[in-house]
């Protein structure tokens, strides 16, 4: 996915109440940017990092601005907008970019599911087989190279896994699709030490039948890609 307009780059000066986060940009001008990302953002949420940020012309909105990346101190980018891995998969289904999801011939977004759900992608083939598609975005890396989801308590998220796991119970297929915007991580596992109910769920969600797959992004301020599928590792012990 290429960016509509190029990226501004500034420092974080801080995050604040979950969606707002002030920055100074390289010019030197300090604003408010929209950050879509509702979770801790452990480790990406440090004033002094730097970041880029997208700009709409839209009249309309309150914020101009919205947080697309921090680099950590090591000078990795890190995709903290939770909204774009939706695109990213999207994109990635239409050009058979994920070999495991190839073969559906329709891919339909937000479709009601499970107990007051909206799946994020029902996928459907011509001799009626469907896959239900759930997808997480993920970018905390406590010890590289090992991403890990949730940062923080993912009731939510729990709640996906078991409407996943009803489909299968349905004769259906079921997938969770962690995406994971950086570049750095070669595998994948819950955060059982952050939220221990998530953890649990995805076990035994993959042990009643739901798929369980991790893909990496390459990251650029120009451009975000879905690159290639990394291991998913069941949880480790802290």
């Amino acid at each position: 996915m290429d960016f509509p307009q190029p990226l501004s780059h500034g420092v974080l000066v801080r995050r604040y109440k979950r969606f707002f986060a002030d920055v100074t940009l390289d010019s030197g001008e300090e604003i408010t940017a929209h950050c879509p990302n509702p979770g801790a953002m452990l480790g990406v949420n440090m004033p002094g990092l730097g970041v880029w940020l997208s700009k709409s012309d839209d009249p309309k909105r309150k914020l101009a601005h919205t947080l697309e990346m921090v680099e950590t101190a090591d000078g990795v980018l890190v995709g903290v907008n939770t909204m774009l891995p939706n695109r990213l998969v999207a994109e990635a289904l239409a050009a058979d970019a994920i070999p495991e999801l190839t073969g559906y011939d329709v891919h339909r977004r937000e479709v009601k599911y499970g107990e007051a759900s909206r799946v994020d992608f029902l996928l459907e083939t011509g001799r009626g087989e469907r896959c239900w598609l759930e997808i997480k975005n993920c970018h905390l890396s406590r010890t590289p190279p090992l991403a890990e989801f949730p940062d923080c308590v993912a009731a939510r998220s729990t709640k996906h896994l078991g409407d996943l796991e009803a489909m299968v119970r349905a004769g259906d297929r079921a997938v969770a699709l962690f995406v994971v915007q950086r570049t750095d991580c070669d595998a994948f596992s819950a955060a059982g030490d952050l939220d221990p109910a998530f953890a649990v769920a995805l076990e035994r969600a993959a042990d009643a039948g739901v798929e369980v797959l991790v893909y990496r992004c390459e990251m650029s301020p120009a451009d975000v890609r879905i690159a290639g599928r990394i291991e998913w590792r069941r949880r480790q012990t802290r």
